[in-house]
């Protein structure tokens, strides 16, 4: 497999969008400028906005503020962008890092139907509290993955294995992490973050099974990834893209703006059709 960390050849590379007030040491490109994260994470919502209505996981009513696909976690994690040329995003992901003094009660995933379910909620919990457990034994991040998205024009390329490849490399960089992701068959993600290192999660011994999402009508596994052990193949390409994260730009906001915030947050968390919500949080966002 031909596989470079650094896509500049192609004309892209990676931005990294950083949470307000995180700290951005370990780059040498960290600068705060609120408008460029704002434009960048605008860009990543409608990417993603655009890619799962297509794929049918969600209805074009679940859009707002100019076709952007919002999430409550959006605001306080990093995001990995692979940008074109003109700074346009054509793939992203969430990387949403905890203190591994978290509960689970303050994760995404425990407001998930999965974690809801009468089925595998309590397996899920389990699961879940047992990794982090492991995280703070170790004073490592605990980390939620999503908002995974690539640009049809890149479906078949390199790129969603480089973006995987990159999260890892953005772990260890920053001191390590474990990790769990929703994955979907959708485009072959769950079976790509498998290749790479992650494993179904597992609650005393017995492995979460996968299960339809009727929220995103897909199946969908949760997968658990520890960053100090990927597979061994691609150690290599990891060691090149943590040279690469060393040198890209990483993008820190400003304050968040928090009656916009609060108000997607709430469309986001309720998952409802709410047109006075949806109407004040889009006059909010024309004002940023």
């Amino acid at each position: 497999m031909k596989l470079r960390c650094d896509a500049r050849q192609s004309g892209r590379q990676y931005v990294l969008l950083a949470p307000s007030q995180s700290p951005a040491s370990e780059f040498d490109q960290a600068s705060v400028d609120p408008s460029r994260h704002q434009r960048l994470l605008a860009e990543a919502q409608r990417l993603r906005g655009r890619i799962y209505a297509q794929d049918g996981a969600i209805q074009r009513s679940d859009l707002v503020a100019g076709d952007r696909h919002i999430q409550a976690a959006d605001d306080r994690a990093w995001h990995l962008l692979t940008v074109d040329e003109n700074e346009a995003v054509v793939a992203c992901i969430r990387y949403f890092a905890h203190e591994p003094c978290v509960g689970f009660s303050e994760l995404s995933i425990a407001s998930s139907d999965i974690a809801r379910s009468a089925e595998l909620g309590t397996r899920v919990r389990a699961a879940v509290e047992t990794e982090l457990e492991s995280a703070r034994r170790r004073g490592v991040w605990y980390v939620e993955l999503g908002g995974w998205a690539v640009c049809e024009s890149l479906r078949c390329t390199t790129e969603a294995v480089r973006t995987v490849l990159a999260v890892y490399a953005l772990s260890q960089l920053r001191g390590g992490a474990v990790g769990l992701s929703s994955a979907t068959a959708r485009h072959h993600s769950s079976s790509i973050l498998k290749r790479i290192g992650g494993r179904p999660l597992k609650a005393n011994g017995v492995e979460v099974s996968s299960y339809y999402d009727a929220q995103y009508a897909c199946e969908m596994e949760l997968l658990s990834f520890d960053s100090e052990f990927p597979n061994e193949r691609y150690a290599r390409w990891i060691s090149d893209c943590r040279e690469v994260l060393h040198q890209v730009p990483v993008v820190l906001g400003g304050p968040v703006n928090t009656c916009a915030s609060d108000l997607l947050r709430l469309h986001a968390a309720v998952g409802g059709h709410s047109e006075h919500v949806i109407r004040q949080a889009e006059l909010v966002e024309t004002k940023r």
